[in-house]
């Protein structure tokens, strides 16, 4: 396991009595990519900045490397950091905006050069050297912030938000370029985003934040495949998990084979794609449907539950679903999540009953 470069134990940050981080106990590993999400307003911005020292947390301690920078300089923690609005100098060109931070350094103009050489490689930049931020694209300007913070030779880089003034087919390139320099230069990378697609297209780790606490962490797959609570399987997964009342499944959506003792109030969670339609049943929950997205190879199919409450169904493009129709919806138990409406958490099932 990877060592970590940053390490966060107790960390609060309150404005007067609002509480915008809560307790943040995190590792960073080392030469990894950890991505912090959530949505606006969950605390992820002021958490990358008390990180940069642009913050001073109210509580708590801040490692790097092993240190204590709780209360350090930004210039003495040894990262650069990426913001969402390039900040660049608009009067100096490519190669100066890549340099300055050499420059004012004191850098020596042959290392200088060197360094300049091997960030425009790396970013595509070649050629672009002497041309001015007006003249770039959005996305080669994003580069020039990258090849500035390649040229710095820090190990930690902090990125807020990057891509986000980028249209979506730049962003899904600039993401995959960013994602490749990452781990062909071995950095620790810390990315704030409120874009699922970009943590868990990304990251090694991601961090999920809500409301100044850290709902869950880990890798994508293990965000995607055992969300923790309704928040985790609500945030996450495109479209999210679809939640259900179980005022409206029958018994044999459950999974009594499991023993299940059914609570009073539970949401069940079940992906779109483990969704099924069909013709109405006394087994299946009765939708109406609403209407049809054509998206490819897919198709999402919107339908209504009784109490109003609408689910996304992802189903083969070739079905066709006309709106007010009504069907079943139904779902194998195996596939689906229990949540208590009234913590949020998610239910464990009993060890399986054997069969007589």
């Amino acid at each position: 396991m990877s060592q970590a470069a940053i390490q966060l134990q107790g960390i609060g940050k309150s404005w007067g009595d609002h509480a915008v981080l809560k307790h943040i106990d995190l590792s960073i590993p080392e030469g990894q990519f950890t991505a912090l999400l959530g949505p606006s307003g969950c605390g992820k911005s002021t958490l990358l900045r008390i990180i940069a020292g642009l913050e001073q947390p109210t509580t708590g301690t801040l490692l790097i490397d092993g240190h204590d920078a709780t209360y350090q300089e930004p210039a003495q923690r040894g990262l650069t950091m990426v913001f969402q609005s390039y900040a660049l100098f608009p009067h100096l060109t490519v190669a100066h905006n890549i340099l300055f931070g050499l420059q004012v350094r004191g850098v020596s103009k042959a290392e200088q050069h060197k360094r300049l050489q091997e960030a425009l490689a790396l970013t595509n930049l070649d050629g672009l050297e002497h041309r001015r931020p007006a003249q770039l694209s959005g996305g080669q300007r994003q580069r020039v912030a990258l090849a500035r913070s390649i040229v710095s030779g820090h190990r930690i880089c902090l990125m807020d938000e990057p891509l986000s003034n980028l249209d979506a087919k730049l962003r899904h390139s600039v993401r995959h370029e960013i994602r490749a320099l990452q781990q062909r230069l071995g950095l620790t990378v810390v990315y704030v985003t409120h874009d699922q697609t970009e943590a868990m297209g990304m990251a090694d780790q991601v961090v999920l934040l809500n409301a100044g606490s850290i709902a869950q962490q880990g890798s994508a797959q293990e965000l995607y495949q055992e969300p923790n609570s309704i928040f985790t399987a609500g945030f996450i997964g495109s479209p999210p998990m679809m939640l259900i009342h179980s005022d409206f499944v029958p018994l044999a959506l459950w999974p009594t084979r499991y023993g299940f003792d059914l609570p009073h109030r539970v949401s069940i969670g079940v992906r779109p794609e483990q969704l099924q339609l069909h013709e109405p049943t006394a087994d299946s929950v009765a939708v109406t449907v609403v209407h049809q997205e054509f998206q490819g190879a897919d198709a999402y199919v919107y339908v209504r539950l009784k109490d109003g409450n609408t689910l996304i169904v992802r189903a083969p493009h070739q079905l066709r679903f006309m709106a007010g129709e009504r069907c079943g919806l139904s779902w194998n138990p195996a596939h689906a999540f229990y949540f208590s409406q009234d913590t949020g958490a998610r239910l464990q099932l009993a060890s399986p009953v054997l069969a007589d």
